[in-house]
């Protein structure tokens, strides 16, 4: 009874496991069997298989075949399998050396030609490879760029099936090798310098980069709420690799890297629409739930234009991914967990009628309030800097040069920094990671410090969450003035960021 081994693998999130794929030939009528919990896509690859090796040449076993996917309780979807599946079949049916698949990984869907076509996730299906002790990957040649990225493994790339069973043979320059990564040209950044006025909000888009913190714009339309937002990726530094490697995954996972240049090594920037869904923006879908915005924009921005249009169903969605750094979904076939530490911009207008000036408002009070409430209480408490932006009196200011982001993003390098070798031996990198109870406990601050937030707390103005928050604040703009520890002074200008409301 032939019987052939290969190995794929399944993603959950961005997680991958091995797949063990096992092909049997046996007595009986000619049939595929697919057994492992496939699913509907997966289960239409027999058709594809059998077009895709008859049209490469090679005869398809006219006896019955079985495949099985272990582990078996593991539920596998998409079509990446079905390079593994047919080698498997083939390795079975003595086509090709069963040994030539030893410790090797096989991804890529088949077109009914015999083209191996790219499929999604490569990089992190490859990262788990390598973890479980795989030393080989054949994957389609267009994703060999984005698989290149993974070191410690051989990766070669495959045109067709046709090509793959010839490298199996001993053929050799069948398959392709990754080229040497040109460097990658950093994404153009807008410059801090194009925005006119708004020393408050330019001031808070600083701490907000230096400490990795929310930021809520709020203010009449015209004033550069937008080109604020768009300039926050440009002060914040390039990600590390292992946060590149991280970053990238999900963007493989949601299809969305750049085939020639797929490592994304600056920190993202993610603006959906208003008119988004819900899934869109924290992630859903059948089956698996795939990432969304707020998992798209890890490590990065994720900016909501007219927040208060977005309504409380997508808004709400967000607050267990803003204070804990990532989303879990559960879904049909299990639950997916994607990081989505990510800073959140919010910007809206005042009311519905949004003049340039305050004093020509023709909306009642209660729609004022009305239209502001779709920003709840607790999504507001999350967030840390919120400013009031004011109408522009003038297109420029006489004698004086607004700072470009180059010199806003030197002081807050400086301040990352410190903040860096501060939190280094408990692994959080930002003021904004750190929680609440290593605040007041190991690096509490002086009773006297921290007295405007005890007298917020007991007049019910600040909840404990605000009280945290603000003390993340401090320790920024602590940072930003080059001291050691923050004083009374930075405390009560973090809480002041806090309590700021449109007039």
């Amino acid at each position: 009874m032939p019987l052939a081994r290969t190995w794929s693998v399944a993603l959950s999130g961005v997680d991958g496991v091995p797949v063990e794929i096992e092909a049997d030939i046996g007595s009986g009528l000619p049939k595929v069997r697919l057994v492992g919990l496939p699913d509907p896509s997966l289960t239409e690859s027999k058709e594809r298989l059998r077009a895709a090796v008859r049209n490469s040449g090679e005869a398809w076993p006219s006896q019955h075949v079985t495949l099985g996917l272990s582990p078996a309780t593991l539920p596998k979807n998409g079509s990446g399998y079905d390079l593994a599946l047919a080698c498997a079949v083939l390795a079975a049916a003595g086509v090709v050396p069963e040994g030539a698949w030893e410790f090797t990984v096989l991804v890529g869907e088949l077109a009914l030609d015999g083209r191996v076509r790219p499929v999604r996730g490569v990089l992190p299906g490859l990262l788990a490879a390598r973890r479980h002790g795989l030393r080989r990957a054949v994957v389609p040649a267009s994703t060999l760029p984005e698989a290149a990225l993974v070191d410690g493994m051989e990766i070669l790339g495959a045109c067709t099936l046709a090509d793959v069973l010839a490298w199996a043979r001993g053929e050799q320059g069948r398959l392709a090798l990754p080229e040497e990564p040109a460097p990658a040209a950093p994404p153009p950044r807008p410059d801090l310098a194009d925005v006119v006025g708004q020393p408050e909000a330019r001031w808070a888009l600083e701490v907000a980069a230096a400490g990795g913190h929310h930021l809520l714009l709020l203010g009449p339309p015209g004033t550069g709420k937008t080109m604020l937002a768009h300039r926050l990726t440009g002060l914040l530094p390039e990600l590390t690799p292992a946060e590149a490697l991280e970053v990238t995954a999900i963007h493989s996972v949601a299809g969305q890297l750049d085939t020639d240049a797929p490592l994304v090594s600056s920190p993202p920037f993610v603006a959906p629409h208003h008119s988004t869904s819900v899934a869109a923006l924290v992630g859903g879908g059948g089956g698996l739930a795939k990432p969304g915005a707020v998992s798209r924009a890890h490590r990065g921005v994720l900016f909501l234009d007219e927040a208060c249009e977005f309504g409380p169903r997508r808004l709400e969605a967000l607050r267990t991914a803003l204070e804990e750094g990532e989303v879990r979904l559960a879904r049909r076939d299990g639950v997916v967990r994607y990081p989505a530490r990510c800073q959140l911009v919010l910007a809206t207008n005042p009311c519905p009628c949004a003049p340039a000036r305050d004093s020509d408002c023709v909306c009642p009070p209660n729609i004022r309030r009305r239209y502001l409430s779709r920003l709840s209480g607790p999504l507001l408490d999350r967030v840390d800097l919120r400013v009031h932006m004011r109408p522009l009196t003038a297109m420029s200011a006489v004698g004086v040069e607004p700072e470009n982001t180059a010199a806003v993003r030197d002081r807050v390098s400086r301040a990352r920094q410190a903040a860096a070798e501060r939190w280094s031996d408990h692994g959080w990198r930002t003021n904004a990671e750190v929680p609440g109870p290593a605040l007041r406990r190991e690096f509490a601050l002086p009773r006297k410090v921290t007295a405007v937030l005890d007298r917020g707390l007991s007049l019910g103005t600040i909840t404990g969450r605000g009280a945290d928050r603000s003390l993340r604040v401090a320790w920024t703009l602590a940072d930003l003035a080059g001291a050691d520890r923050p004083d009374a002074d930075h405390v009560a200008a973090a809480l002041e960021f806090r309590e700021r409301r449109a007039a």
